[in-house]
């Protein structure tokens, strides 16, 4: 254990000692939740529509008043005699309200009648936007002004996160997706360096074994992921207004053992990559793209196609975004997350195993 302490106290002073290393690993992490926290959203606003109004009743100016006084659109009228696809063509608008004529009178004498809504899906996922929130202002109107007994209501409640604010849902995953990041690139670069410039035959020569060289190294770079992840739940607190609910036991374990995994998984890249540039991109690969497009971040798993939907279960950055998100938000505590903290745990040891493959041959004998 001596030796471990020794090689991790030697790790941590090396990059102490690299102001840049230093910045990348704690503050590169907070810029980078703050920007893509603002960045990424799943709510839309101002998006501009056209209304085209063939009735010019008192009934319709109420029902594009609806429209107006809501925060998702931004509504210019358009001629009764030009087509409504034209302001599509021209940039104009993302979607298209036509009232058609007698719909005030069909509305007074207790007819339905229906309104067109054309929607440019160009963006797919802003015109299910458009096509939602279009869907719950006409339902609101007409609850206000066209009220008609129905024989089955449904009253919504959202749990959770009842402002349905995106950087609650998003936060968390870039988290996960900094912790991802940048530790296990530093613990990448610093094994290739050891390959890259010959030092790794003053270990070779030494009296240290490989568990005791690899855990020093990984030591080294958990305490480093263990500052990163306690800035930025600072952060988290401040700018998301997230903080702990229920159980926090299993975000602190697994947070233990994610730091672990992403440590031994740049370990593991450095050993078996002589050449910090190349071990610069592996890590690119593994620690961002993996866990940014497979791992839940941006949409759900469900919704990733089932070709490469296998590859999500070995992202190990899908189950501690789970944990994150369920600490934060949820508090579901063990019944609900032990299976994801097994799982970081598993591939935690998987990739050392790999690691200490590779590096056990310096205990070999001459």
């Amino acid at each position: 254990m001596r030796r471990i302490i020794a090689q991790t106290r030697k790790e941590i002073i090396q990059i102490t000692r690299d102001k840049l290393a230093v910045t990348l690993a704690l503050i590169l992490p907070l810029f980078l939740l703050i920007l893509l926290g603002s960045a990424i959203s799943l709510t839309a606003t101002d998006l501009p529509l056209v209304v085209q109004d063939l009735d010019n009743s008192a009934e319709s100016r109420s029902f594009i008043d609806a429209f107006r006084a809501s925060q998702t659109f931004f509504v210019n009228s358009w001629p009764a005699t030009v087509a409504p696809s034209l302001a599509f063509q021209q940039n104009k608008a993302r979607a298209a309200l036509v009232i058609p004529q007698h719909f005030g009178r069909d509305l007074q004498r207790g007819r339905n009648t229906e309104t067109q809504l054309l929607i440019d899906a160009a963006d797919a996922n802003t015109a299910r936007l458009i096509q939602g929130y279009a869907a719950e202002i006409t339902a609101a109107w007409n609850a206000v002004n066209n009220p008609r007994p129905v024989p089955v209501k449904a009253d919504i409640r959202f749990w959770y996160n009842p402002g349905r604010e995106s950087k609650k849902f998003y936060g968390p995953g870039i988290f996960v997706l900094g912790i991802s990041m940048f530790p296990p690139l530093l613990a990448a670069l610093a094994m290739s360096k050891e390959g890259e410039q010959k030092t790794i035959l003053q270990v070779y020569v030494s009296s240290i074994s490989a568990h005791e060289f690899l855990l020093g190294k990984i030591f080294a770079f958990m305490l480093i992921a263990f500052a990163e992840t306690f800035l930025l739940m600072i952060e988290m607190r401040l700018f998301f207004d997230l903080s702990i609910v229920g159980d926090p036991t299993p975000l602190i374990i697994g947070t233990i053992l994610y730091a672990f995994c992403v440590a031994t998984f740049g370990a593991m890249l450095g050993a078996a990559i002589p050449s910090q540039a190349a071990a610069i991109q592996a890590v690119a690969v593994g620690g961002f793209l993996l866990v940014y497009l497979l791992s839940g971040l941006i949409f759900p798993v469900a919704n990733i196609p089932i070709q490469i939907r296998w590859v999500s279960s070995i992202v190990w950055g899908r189950y501690y975004i789970e944990i994150v998100r369920d600490a934060l938000l949820q508090g579901g505590g063990w019944p609900a997350m032990w299976f994801n903290v097994l799982m970081i745990a598993i591939i935690g040891a998987f990739f050392y195993t790999l690691a200490w493959k590779r590096m056990r041959r310096m205990q070999l004998s001459a």
